[in-house]
């Protein structure tokens, strides 16, 4: 068994090159090696999101407060309530973050995966435009 103490966990703030607005990050590197698996606890302030990007392996998001606004590219915005499971699948090109009404906080589980990050979500398509 292994245990990861959220307290004892480094917190660090999100990459401006990855994000848009602030959020901060908890990574809990290592659960499981077999499919190797990485958990993130991830606290978005209002309208704060990813970057465009794909994983090589399946990702699933936990919303554990507020409200997850997120979108698979070609696909219209959705959004998510605390206690919802998103999974997203392997190359699907997505985003996520908080609704533009207040904070949100998930928990991403990667799965065998590798994240390859592109371009900003513009004001636009945040708003399902």
């Amino acid at each position: 068994m292994k245990l990861f103490t959220l307290g004892a966990l480094d917190n660090e703030a999100s990459d401006p090159d990855t994000f848009v607005g602030s959020a901060r990050l908890t990574r809990m590197n290592g659960v499981t090696s077999s499919p190797p698996t990485n958990v993130y606890r991830v606290a978005f302030e209002a309208s704060a999101r990813t970057n465009w990007h794909t994983h090589s392996g399946y990702q699933l998001l936990q919303v554990i407060e507020g409200v997850c606004r997120f979108q698979k590219a070609g696909e219209s915005v959705r959004e998510a309530a605390a206690g919802d499971l998103v999974s997203i699948a392997p190359e699907e090109r997505h985003w996520h973050g908080a609704s533009p009404d207040g904070p949100m906080t998930h928990i991403a589980i990667n799965l065998d995966a590798t994240t390859n990050w592109f371009g900003p979500v513009s004001d636009d398509d945040y708003a399902g435009g």
